[in-house]
């Protein structure tokens, strides 16, 4: 317990349920590093705000009876702090020294695996060929024979389940496919949705899907280390389970089928320090440096710029107090009309200002991945190819808002 005599937690996943009739919060680790969970009750978890690193375990005790009137013994909070330890929950050197031992196993692999294969989508070739190609029906019928768009230099992806986004995905893909079929590297910008301090998480490993690898453009990503420096690789394991990449990944090998696309996934942290404070990402000097490495990197390589991001996540599910009805899903289509009109102006500064004056309230995930995306692309237009917002809960008062925009 000596490295718990100071506790610090770390930004782990939090959830509410039920236990023997009270409620409770849970924990997990979001990056699966332990599948253990702890469940505390709700009157209890101020607590864990205080375990910020600077209190003792006598000091935790006092500051939870002046902030919430609760007595607690000492036995209590050691065995608090001995289940959030044991469940790699504290940031410490037992969670240090099993991280380090699971990013030596990540990157010793053959590849990263496909982690949403057998669930999102089947872990079969045959079936899961089968399953674009209904989807491809479904959002246009007779889709191979329709014309495609030989111009595109990017596009925007969703990265929700495809059960919800099927439809998006296969327009925008379907519109995308030529470019995509003639691509050198495809550049992949996903939202990472772990905790994270970091705007950039790479990693030198290939990803692979059920057809098999796609292999990572090592000198771009070198190239990149180059000017950024090695603290790129801070937070690499987030590829490990984040979905973001994957998602698209998936469409893009489908349609490249045996043709050799080296791939350069990058996981683009949160812009919330941009859009509380006075900074702007366009005066970011790690955000210029990364998107003229990689410009100069795939200088003569016929390039392909994937942003996958989704838009609003609004209701009750993400935090909102209030269900959305009809008045409020028109005035969410409005709002992101609006932003989509925006990215489709190649116009980046100008969708993260949109975003900043509404306080990222509609917590537009896909912000960063767009934006640079965007950046990246330089001078661009866009085609809107289709829009849905997807139930986020089973009451259905919750949503989340994609689309696909195709980005020449």
């Amino acid at each position: 317990m000596t490295s718990n005599m100071w506790p610090k937690l770390r930004g782990v996943q939090v959830s509410f349920g039920q236990w023997q009739g009270q409620p409770v919060v849970v924990l997990q680790d979001p990056l699966r590093l332990s599948d253990r969970a702890v469940a505390l009750p709700q009157s209890i978890a101020p607590v864990l705000e205080l375990c910020d690193g600077t209190r003792d375990c006598a000091t935790l005790r006092s500051a939870l009876e002046l902030r919430t009137g609760l007595r607690v013994g000492p036995e209590y909070i050691d065995k608090l702090l001995f289940e959030l330890d044991e469940a790699l929950l504290l940031d410490n050197d037992h969670f240090a020294r099993v991280y380090r031992g699971e990013i030596e196993k990540y990157r010793s692999a053959p590849s990263r695996p496909p982690t949403m294969a057998g669930t999102v989508y089947p872990s079969s070739p045959e079936l899961l060929e089968g399953a674009l190609l209904e989807y491809f029906n479904t959002a246009s019928p007779g889709a191979e024979n329709m014309p495609q768009i030989e111009q595109v230099r990017g596009l925007v992806s969703p990265h929700i389940d495809y059960q919800r986004g099927g439809a998006i995905y296969a327009e925008v893909w379907r519109q995308a496919a030529t470019a995509a079929r003639s691509a050198d590297v495809a550049i992949i910008l996903g939202t990472n949705h772990f905790d994270c301090r970091s705007i950039f998480a790479l990693t030198r490993q290939s990803y692979s899907t059920p057809w098999g690898i796609l292999s990572t453009a090592s000198d771009v990503v070198d190239r990149v280390v180059t000017v950024l420096g090695e603290g790129v690789f801070d937070e690499e394991l987030h590829h490990r389970m984040e979905h973001s990449v994957e998602t698209a990944a998936v469409w893009l090998h489908y349609l490249v089928k045996d043709r050799y696309c080296e791939l350069v996934p990058v996981l683009c942290g949160s812009f919330q320090k941009y859009i509380a404070g006075g900074k702007h990402p366009g005066d970011d000097e790690e955000i210029a440096l990364f998107v003229d490495a990689v410009r100069q990197a795939t200088a003569n390589r016929r390039t392909l710029i994937v942003a996958a991001g989704d838009l609003a996540h609004v209701g009750p599910a993400f935090g909102d107090r209030y269900p959305v009805g009809l008045a409020e899903k028109a005035n969410l289509s409005a709002a992101d009309s609006e932003l989509m009109a925006i990215i489709a102006k190649g116009d980046a500064e100008g969708l993260f200002q949109q975003v900043k004056r509404e306080g990222d309230r509609r917590r537009i995930c896909g912000l960063a991945p767009i934006y640079l995306a965007l950046r990246l692309l330089g001078e661009t237009t866009g085609k809107i190819t289709g829009y849905a917002q997807c139930p986020a809960d089973q009451q259905e008062t919750s949503f989340v808002s994609i689309c696909g925009i195709l980005l020449s």
